[in-house]
């Protein structure tokens, strides 16, 4: 890949940290453009901290780019940013902005993962069908985005919630801890489960109990320990560490009983979640699913209008009519929090 500095406005170090991995990239903007240059994945638990694979990608980019280098840095994580730190909700190790600008002379500044991916929200075109899936809902209709709130609401290793607004003149993205809200159960089969959560943690779950990778790895073993047979295809998962669960559960969905019945049951949390969080916000921008469950699992959010059938109920029937009305979208690329960093790097600068 050949590239230059003049070929940009600016050139930023984007990070995003999650209890899986790592991502690191360099991100051009020009204009109101942001490219991708160069961009490494790391595994976190194999880190020590973030300043390892920060010099090890700095070194690697200047031999594949020579004269580009960063000028400010922007890096998210799972967690609320204190006094420059973020203490990681879902990995060993934290991050320390001061320690990167010490190490590598570079301005930097931490945010939480997902305001990162609702600065990388603002920068999508609901319309372009290879950044976006729109959900349709129960009667066919595919509400258009207005310019108001967007929520966004994704499960990855954890389950991360924010939003976007506009302010005077200038759009903000701002944080939530809603993924914590309480797991909002909806028949007999999901309040068992909800006291099977209680038990282990010892308090009513929240959301990110059931809706994230660590959900679907709690469902499957909810769901085996009530099942008179296993299949293949759970044991599989079952015999695996926690962390490379979901995918093995959501692999076998198509031939595996028990595995159709977690991812079942983790998407309709999922839709309640994204109703509860469209009563509360009211997003005619729409409510985005962002993380990688849903890109990588489109199919299944979508067969049998199994999502939005969910997402529509409710007791009152005012509410289903916001529902009816509010776009729900699937953010499908996987880089969005990288531009989002970059976007906020220069936005908060």
């Amino acid at each position: 890949m050949q590239s230059s500095r003049t070929s940009y406005d600016l050139v930023v170090l984007a990070g995003d940290v999650g209890g899986t991995n790592v991502n690191l990239a360099l991100i051009g903007k020009k204009g109101g453009t942001f490219t991708l240059l160069f961009d490494r994945h790391y595994r976190t638990k194999d880190e020590p901290s973030l300043v390892a694979p920060l010099g090890r990608f700095l070194e690697e980019a200047r031999r594949e780019l020579p004269g580009l280098r960063p000028e400010l840095c922007c890096v998210s994580g799972a967690g609320p940013v204190v006094n420059g730190r973020i203490a990681l909700t879902n990995a060993p190790w934290g991050i320390e902005a001061r320690e990167i600008e010490s190490g590598f002379a570079l301005p930097t500044r931490l945010i939480n993962d997902f305001t990162a991916v609702s600065y990388g929200v603002i920068l999508l075109d609901p319309a372009n069908p290879e950044q976006i899936t729109r959900l349709p809902h129960s009667d066919g209709s595919l509400p258009e985005p207005k310019t108001g709130l967007r929520a966004i609401v994704g499960a990855g290793t954890g389950l991360g919630v924010g939003f976007v607004l506009r302010m005077r003149d200038r759009v903000e993205a701002l944080p939530s801890e809603g993924g914590h809200i309480t797991l909002p159960v909806y028949d007999e089969l999901s309040r068992d489960f909800q006291r099977w959560l209680e038990r282990r943690f010892g308090f009513v779950p929240g959301a990110e109990a059931g809706v994230s990778g660590q959900g679907i790895a709690n469902l499957i073993e909810f769901l085996a320990e009530r099942a008179s047979e296993v299949g293949d295809g759970a044991q599989k998962a079952l015999d695996a560490p926690s962390a490379d669960r979901p995918a093995l559960v959501a692999a076998a969905a198509a031939t595996d009983p028990l595995c159709a019945q977690a991812m079942r049951i983790f998407i309709e949390l999922y839709a309640r979640v994204a109703a509860d969080l469209t009563a509360a916000f009211l997003p005619s921008g729409g409510i985005f699913l962002a993380g990688g469950i849903a890109a990588k699992n489109e199919r299944l959010f979508l067969e049998g209008d199994r999502f939005m059938a969910m997402f529509e109920r409710s007791y009152r029937e005012h509410i289903r009519s916001i529902l009816a009305a509010t776009p729900v979208m699937i953010v499908k690329d996987y880089s969005i929090s990288l531009y989002g960093a970059a976007n906020a790097a220069v936005s908060l600068a």
